[in-house]
């Protein structure tokens, strides 16, 4: 129903199959470019292009030296971002890898990578047997880029990945012949398979796979061989075009035909690409484009076709959703128009979206015309918008936009409950691809491009382009992290500037001054920093660096031991400080290092602790060299007794306790020296172990052996309390049954302890009638006690009943089992309650 000028260069190829071609800039190149005798390797995704001097246009002179190209690489409006001299071999072919590096691959098999800049990255080679590369093909497979080379021998050697360097021929068995007349790659199913044109024959081999498939290709017109070849940006199909100017199409495998098609024209086609449409897989929706020496031949899978023509030759570029046309003059797109931009401005459409849209034209007309057209699709609304946000993404013209993204807006004011959030994204989406598509910065994707590699990938292209101000307000607009960007601003400066000392005060400025949530990390920046032989400047922005876990390694790489340490014992990680305690150790001169490790006591003594598990003789030196004789004490006693070998070392443990001012410890060790002379004359008279035992175990061992006289020396000498020696002397009578010898202890002195003992030792050895001799001579608190114990209620009683004790009496009730006991005590119990 709508119609607007940016229809005019539509087409249609087959029943609802409509293409577009689209203006994207008037180019700048220099004056001296001239595609008609020029080589363009154009990247996807609107990256950069490279330009060389087509060889086969030059005729070599004899004696005349041979001439080196050279690479211009320009960005999508023309302008110049590069030259390189290519003063290597002879260049066989050039192309991008998925990350815009520009890929050389020389007849010698070997590969250059550079950056878009011209800066050499890396080279390698094939193989060691490819020498002799006759041609190359550089294309996307499921693990990166891939890089595939015939050699003149008719050998194919592919590389899955250029990150990962390893070649392997296409096929042990396969034998090509001098027939060969284009070939190329696919990769479908995480496989990369060879397609190769031979005759009216095409092979198909897969990589490593020594069955292949041989197709006749069969059309209505006799041809001789196929003279262009062409695999679809997404791998699902394949076309060919033939000596005689038919174009076959069909699926990658051959299996489905999709159309012939009889060109018309004999000369010979200068490329041939499939224009994908990238919204839908069907077969019908896609075309391919042939290119001749002033005009494009666009035809559909249908059979359709549809020609332009231009004043220059054309070089295709393709795309995932369209195909790039580049010009002396001109960069266009081909695409096929949008689902949703046919519904809003397609001839005779009566759509929802395009009612939508004309009534917010009406509406700005102040016409009453807009509420009949809302009317019409008051149900359908919310499809309506959908289409005109759609839509808006697909269009290259801002005005067009706005159009659109209003009239969806103008639309989803009369929705109920309308989630915006898909309105609010293409708002923003829009802002970034218009800024994308200026031509001072000549990115021009389209919206599919843009979602298929994500703002982040996006935001790398735009930093490595060094549009770093742009990219971090587009970050910040997408609220996506802007550390990356800093910090290749940041490798930048350092690479480039000669001031370290200015280096490090701007990017600390510009890393404080950054607004993020999180402190910016110096550490990759340090670590750059290092990497290119600046270790004073990676030293002083590691010590900005918060994060000491990032901070102390790289400190301790770029030896800066004593700085690491500090920084790792302010952490209090004790992890961090034994890396820097023993980095230090074997990197620094000894005495240095014991030096140094004393200015900081937590590192001292983690390294103390770490000596005493792993060098004794170490820490002996730092307790020998700080005079600290109380440690030295210590750890001579804790190493004697592991070693057995107490009695040599008491004298220098006495002595350094003696030093340390510890009189006590040290008279503990003279004593101990004693204890072990005695335990030697011990063992060596009764033949007995008495090496380890105390003083107490000592004499309870000679009473047990009877020598009586031996231990009352031991006592007399080492001053053990009467108290003890008389409980020892009780314990070990009771344990070795000699009551008689007890009881003539007991009436040989009055007892220091009492007689509670006794009477204690014979009850533990069930002898109630030695306790008996005892417990008259207890003590009158003590004695109920002892009385119950031993089971003398009677007694009990009577003592109870003198010290008027009823709560005995009671318990002594409960416990006899004797009825005239019983009654007496209830008797005492009656007489003592009557009183009260």
């Amino acid at each position: 129903m709508s119609l607007l000028c940016n229809t005019g260069d539509w087409f249609t190829l087959g029943q609802g199959n409509a293409f577009r071609k689209v203006e994207l800039y008037n180019m700048e190149w220099p004056a001296s470019i001239n595609l008609d005798n020029m080589v363009v390797y154009a990247a996807p995704y609107g990256g950069p292009i490279a330009i060389v001097k087509d060889p086969k246009l030059f005729i070599k002179l004899d004696g005349s030296t041979s001439t080196r190209p050279i690479i211009r690489v320009f960005n999508c409006v023309g302008k110049l971002l590069s030259s390189i001299n290519w003063d290597c071999g002879n260049l066989v072919t050039l192309g991008w890898s998925d990350s815009e590096e520009l890929i050389g691959v020389q007849d010698d098999g070997t590969i250059f990578i550079h950056d878009m800049f011209g800066n050499f990255v890396h080279k390698f080679s094939v193989g060691k047997d490819v020498t002799d590369v006759a041609d190359a093909k550089i294309f996307t497979s499921a693990s990166g880029t891939g890089v595939a080379v015939m050699t003149s021998g008719f050998k194919i050697y592919i590389l899955n990945n250029i990150k990962d360097p390893k070649s392997r021929p296409l096929s042990e068995l396969l034998n090509i012949t001098s027939n060969l007349s284009c070939w190329e790659m696919v990769s479908k199913d995480r496989t990369t398979s060879c397609l190769l044109a031979t005759g009216n024959e095409i092979t198909l081999v897969r990589h490593g796979d020594n069955v292949f498939t041989n197709h006749t290709l069969t059309m209505r017109n006799e041809f001789h061989s196929i003279s262009l070849l062409s695999v679809s940006f997404d791998h699902e199909h394949v076309a060919f075009l033939t000596n005689t100017g038919c174009l076959w199409m069909g699926s990658w495998d051959l299996k489905h035909k999709y159309c012939e098609f009889v060109t018309g024209r004999q000369e010979k086609a200068n490329q041939l690409v499939w224009c994908v449409d990238g919204g839908s897989t069907k077969y019908e929706s896609q075309a391919v484009i042939v290119s001749y020496m002033n005009l494009i031949l666009i035809v559909g899978a249908t059979g359709e076709s549809s020609v332009y023509t231009y004043d220059s030759p054309m070089t295709l570029i393709p795309e995932m959703d369209c195909v790039r046309v580049l010009t002396n003059y001109y960069h266009e797109l081909v695409q096929k128009v949008p689902l949703s931009t046919s519904k809003i401005f397609g001839i005779n459409i009566s759509e929802p979206a395009s009612f939508l849209f004309e009534a917010h034209r009406k509406f700005q007309d102040r016409s009453h015309q807009s509420d009949e057209y809302l009317c019409l699709i008051q149900n359908k609304l919310p499809a309506a918008v959908a289409d005109c946000i759609d839509a808006a993404g697909h269009e290259f013209d801002p005005n067009t936009q706005k159009s659109l993204i209003r009239a969806a807006y103008f639309g989803k004011s009369f929705i109920i409950g309308y989630n915006c959030s898909d309105y609010i994204t293409m708002c923003k989406t829009l802002k970034v691809l218009n800024v994308l598509r200026d031509r001072n910065v000549g990115i021009p994707i389209t919206i599919q491009q843009f979602n298929h590699l994500q703002p982040v990938v996006i935001l790398d292209r735009l930093v490595f382009r060094k549009y770093y101000g742009l990219s971090i307000h587009i970050a910040k607009y997408l609220k996506l992290q802007e550390t990356r960007i800093l910090e290749h601003w940041a490798f930048q400066k350092i690479i480039h500037d000669k001031n370290d000392d200015e280096i490090a005060r701007k990017i600390a400025a510009k890393f404080s001054s950054a607004g993020l949530h999180e402190p910016m990390s110096y550490a990759n920046v340090a670590d750059k920093a290092q990497q290119i032989g600046k270790t004073k400047l990676a030293i002083t922005l590691l010590e900005l660096e918060t994060k000491k876990k990032l901070q102390v390694p790289l400190l301790l790489k770029l030896g800066a031991s004593e700085k690491a340490l500090i920084a790792a014992t302010q952490s209090g990680d004790i992890d961090l400080i034994y890396m820097a305690i023993l980095e230090m150790k074997n990197t620094t001169a000894l005495a240095k290092f014991h030096m140094t490790i004393r200015r900081y006591p937590l590192a001292q003594n983690l390294y103390k602790k770490y000596c005493q598990l792993n060098s004794l003789s170490t820490l002996k030196d730092i307790h020998s060299q700080e005079d600290d004789f109380l440690s030295q004490a210590e750890l001579a006693l804790r190493e004697a007794l592991q070693l057995g070998n107490l009695d040599a070392s008491i004298p220098d443990i006495s002595g350094n306790y003696r030093k340390a001012s510890k009189t006590i410890e040290a008279d503990l060790a003279d004593e101990t020296k004693k204890l072990i002379r005695h335990q030697k004359l011990l063992q060596d008279k009764y033949q007995k172990d008495f090496f380890g035992l105390a003083l107490h175990a000592m004499v309870r061992k000679l009473l047990q052996l009877g020598d009586q006289r031996y231990a009352e020396k031991l006592k007399s000498e080492f001053k053990m309390s009467d108290r003890r020696y008389w409980w020892l002397r009780i314990q070990t009578y009771a344990e070795n049954y000699q009551w008689d010898e007890l009881e003539k202890f007991a009436k040989a002195k009055k007892s220091v302890i009492g007689y509670e003992p006794f009477v204690e030792v014979c009850l533990s050895k069930a002898n109630v009638a030695e306790a008996k001799k005892y417990l008259p001579r207890c003590s009158e608190e003590n004695k109920l006690k002892w009385y119950l114990r031993a089971g003398c209620y009677a007694d009990a009683a009577t003592i109870a009943f003198m010290q008027k004790d009823i709560d005995s009496l009671l318990k002594i009730h409960d416990h006899c089992n004797d009825s005239s006991l019983m009654s007496t005590v209830e008797n005492m119990i009656g007489q003592l309650s009557s009183k009260k």
